[in-house]
């Protein structure tokens, strides 16, 4: 266990001093300084894996720290304090740094960089992870592969075939809690009455449990 610590945080060490988005990017440079954001330790067994920070999230350093945030907590049934307690919950989205705004000022997509060469080592490190929350495309994307429908509505629809599989972590998709997606929610109740309801129950039980002594001594790294 003290060896898994240590290669751990000798990986989150390299990840909190990562600028391969600015100095050997693919395509055009992060055009900030890089921060990452993610929060991880070697007893979270619930891993909410989404996009990427916002403009917010990168000023703050903290993740979720919006509407957003807001919609997803609720969604989980959980408060801020259950939330942020990273010796329970992992929040690894699939890029670590704020990508910058298209023209319109949308947030463009999570930068490739980080999931190539930061994901594999990452969730290698974290085998205690028993539920990994995908939310939006892009996550659902890389923790699926190949089992992802090819449209947020297909993937959406085969949730409860993610969740009971038999690989693990289990993953259990979410759209992305934006306002962007309040058309998706209006037209699929069933997300609403049939999903969150199994979520609600899966995220209490993951974080009901007693920890051990074992896991109280966890080692945790935060970035912002």
């Amino acid at each position: 266990m003290r060896a898994q610590e240590t290669e751990l945080d000798r990986l989150l060490s390299n990840i909190g001093a990562c600028r391969i988005c600015v100095e050997a990017p693919e395509g055009k440079p992060l055009p900030h300084e890089p921060r990452p954001v993610l929060r991880v330790s070697s007893t979270a067994r619930l891993a909410v894996c989404s996009q990427a920070p916002g403009t917010r999230v990168h000023a703050s350093g903290i993740p979720f720290t919006d509407a957003s945030g807001d919609r997803l907590r609720d969604w989980m049934g959980v408060g801020p304090q259950e939330f942020y307690d990273e010796s329970r919950v992992a929040i690894i989205p699939m890029g670590f740094c704020f990508p910058g705004q298209d023209a319109s000022g949308a947030d463009l997509p999570p930068r490739g960089e980080c999931a190539k060469t930061w994901h594999r080592s990452l969730f290698a490190q974290l085998p205690q992870i028993e539920l990994v929350l995908a939310v939006g495309s892009y996550s659902q994307r890389w923790h699926l592969g190949d089992a992802a429908g090819s449209t947020l509505q297909e993937t959406m629809l085969g949730w409860r075939t993610y969740l009971t599989r038999k690989t693990r972590p289990r993953v259990l998709p979410l759209p992305h809690p934006s306002w962007r997606n309040n058309a998706w929610l209006k037209s699929n109740r069933w997300f609403e009455t049939q999903l969150l309801p199994v979520l609600r129950r899966e995220v209490r039980k993951l974080l009901s449990e007693p920890r051990s002594k074992k896991s109280l001594a966890g080692r945790k790294r935060i970035f912002y």
